[in-house]
C-alpha cells in the first residue's frame, strides 16, 4: 500500500498574537533551533514515509525559505517520493484562498492523486509530538477503516478548542463534534488522519459542491461520513502532543522542555529532529554569569554577572552584564542590554531590550496577568517598562514608545 503524506501548513495562527503577524504558524520557532514544521516532517521521515506533499497559504516565505528542497529531512529526492510544497496560484484554472482544510486537499487533489497512491496521510503542519506513523496506518488497514483519527486524551477545558469522540469497544468512531461548549467527553482528534484516497476523491467532491459546507473535516467531512455510514476508527495514542496554538499553550511547551525528565525527549537518538540549522559558533558563557535549567542555542553570549534561569535561547540571543532573563523565550539575534530584565516574556527576533528596561515587569499590588510578547524588530529604549501580559507590535522603533512604558496588559501598535 503506498502513503502520500499531506502536511497542511498555511495557519495563521492568530492566537499568537505579534509571533505570527510576519510568519505562518507552522514556522514559528520552537526549543531554540527548531521550527514547529520540523516535528512533523520529522515523524514523516523517522516513520519511513518520503513522499510528501506540503500546502502552504499564509504567509508562506519564511516557511518556504526553511523547508527549501527538504535536505535536512532527507526529502530532496528527483524520482522516487520527495518534497512538494504547493500554494494558492493564478493560471488557466485558477484556485482560491483555501476556505477550510478539506478545501485545501480538493484544490490539489491532481497532485494528490499523482503516481495513484492508495492510502493519505493528512497532518498538521504546527504540533509539537514524536509518533512512528506507521503503527496508525497497520491499525487503519486491520480495521478496514474508511477513516482512522488519531486521538489523545484531553482535559475538559482543552476539549472545548478541539474535536470530541465517542467510540466503541472496538475503537469504531460513533460520535463527532467539533469544538463543542459542553464536551461530552475528553477523547479528542490529533487533527491526523488516514484516508482511503477513493473514498476521499468522493468526499471532497461531494463537499465541494455543497454551499452550506465550511469545507473542513472536523466541521463538515467526519460527520458526514458517520452520517453516510462510513468506517471511522480512532487511534488511541499515549505520547506527549500538544497544539501549541496559543501564546499560553506556546510558552508551557518550552517549559515542559525544562522539567526532569522532560515529557518530549529531544536528546532521544532513536528519533531525531531535523531542521535546517544556522551555522553559529558555540555558545559563551562569561565568568559570573548563571545559567540554570535552560536551552541555549549556538551562537549565543552570556555576559558577566549576568543571570539567566528557566529560559531558551535560540541562535544568537546576547544578554549583558547584570542582566537578568527568567521564564522566558528569547528568538534569534535578540539583545538583552546590560542591567536588562526579562520575565515570563516571548521576544522575537531581533528584539533588543535596552540597557535597565524591565519587560514583563509586574505592578506593585497587580496580579498575574499572563505573559508579555515583544513583536520582531521592535527597540525597547533604555530603562522602559513593559508590564506583565503587556503586547508591543514588530518594527517599533526607540522613539515611538511612550516615555511611560507599555502598562500591564496594554498594548503598542504600530501605527503606519
Amino acid at each position: 500500500m503506498r502513503t502520500r503524506a499531506v502536511i497542511l501548513a498555511g495557519g495563521e495562527g492568530s492566537r499568537l498574537g505579534v509571533l505570527t503577524a510576519k510568519r505562518a504558524k507552522p514556522a514559528m520557532p520552537f526549543a531554540g533551533k527548531y521550527r514547529l514544521i520540523d516535528f512533523v516532517l520529522s515523524n514523516c521521515v523517522n516513520s519511513g514515509l518520503f513522499d510528501i506533499m506540503i500546502l502552504t497559504q499564509y504567509r508562506p516565505h519564511s516557511l518556504n525559505e526553511h523547508i527549501g528542497a527538504g535536505r535536512p529531512w532527507d526529502l530532496d529526492r528527483s524520482f522516487t517520493g520527495g518534497l512538494q510544497v504547493y500554494q494558492p496560484y493564478k493560471g488557466r484554472a485558477d484556485t482560491d484562498w483555501y476556505a477550510g482544510t478539506a478545501d485545501a486537499l480538493q484544490q490539489n487533489f491532481t497532485f494528490l492523486m499523482r503516481g495513484n497512491p492508495d492510502l493519505a496521510l493528512v497532518l498538521g503542519g504546527d504540533h509539537i509530538y514524536q509518533m512512528n506513523y506507521d503503527p496508525m496506518i497497520t491499525f487503519h488497514l486491520e480495521h478496514q477503516a474508511d477513516l482512522t483519527i488519531a486521538t489523545i486524551r484531553v482535559t475538559l477545558e482543552e476539549a472545548k478548542r478541539m474535536g470530541i469522540l465517542a467510540t466503541d469497544d472496538n475503537y469504531q468512531v460513533r460520535e463527532f463534534v467539533e469544538k463543542p461548549r459542553e464536551p461530552p467527553g475528553t477523547l479528542a482528534s490529533m487533527g491526523i488522519y488516514v484516508f482511503n484516497m477513493n473514498v476521499l476523491d468522493r468526499l471532497l467532491l461531494e463537499d465541494a459542491k455543497r454551499r452550506d459546507s465550511q469545507h473542513d473535516f472536523g466541521k463538515d467531512i467526519i460527520p458526514r461520513m458517520l452520517q453516510q455510514g462510513l468506517r471511522v476508527f480512532a487511534y488511541p495514542y499515549g505520547g506527549y502532543w500538544v497544539d501549541v496554538g496559543t501564546i499560553a499553550s506556546y510558552w508551557q511547551a518550552h517549559m515542559d522542555l525544562l522539567k526532569r525528565p522532560p515529557p518530549l525527549d529531544l536528546n532521544d537518538r532513536s528519533w531525531v529532529i531535523h531542521t535546517k540549522s544556522e551555522e553559529r559558533p558555540p555558545v559563551l558563557i562569561q565568568a559570573g554569569a548563571v545559567v540554570k535549567d535552560c536551552l541555549i542555542t549556538d551562537g549565543s553570549v552570556i555576559a558577566p554577572g549576568a543571570r539567566v534561569e528557566r529560559s531558551v535561547l535560540s541562535p544568537g540571543v546576547y544578554v549583558g552584564p547584570e542582566a537578568i532573563v527568567l521564564d522566558s523565550i528569547l528568538f534569534t539575534d535578540c539583545s538583552i542590554e546590560a542591567g536588562a530584565r526579562v520575565e515570563r516574556a516571548i521576544v522575537d527576533k531581533l528584539v533588543t531590550v535596552g540597557h535597565r528596561a524591565q519587560v514583563g515587569r509586574l505592578a506593585d499590588g497587580a496580579s498575574d496577568l499572563g505573559l508579555t510578547t515583544i513583536g520582531k524588530n521592535t527597540q525597547i529604549p533604555n530603562a522602559t517598562v513593559i508590564g506583565r501580559g503587556a503586547s508591543v507590535s514588530a518594527d517599533i522603533t526607540a522613539d515611538r514608545f511612550p516615555r511611560a512604558g507599555v502598562a500591564d496588559g496594554g498594548r503598542l501598535e504600530r501605527k503606519m
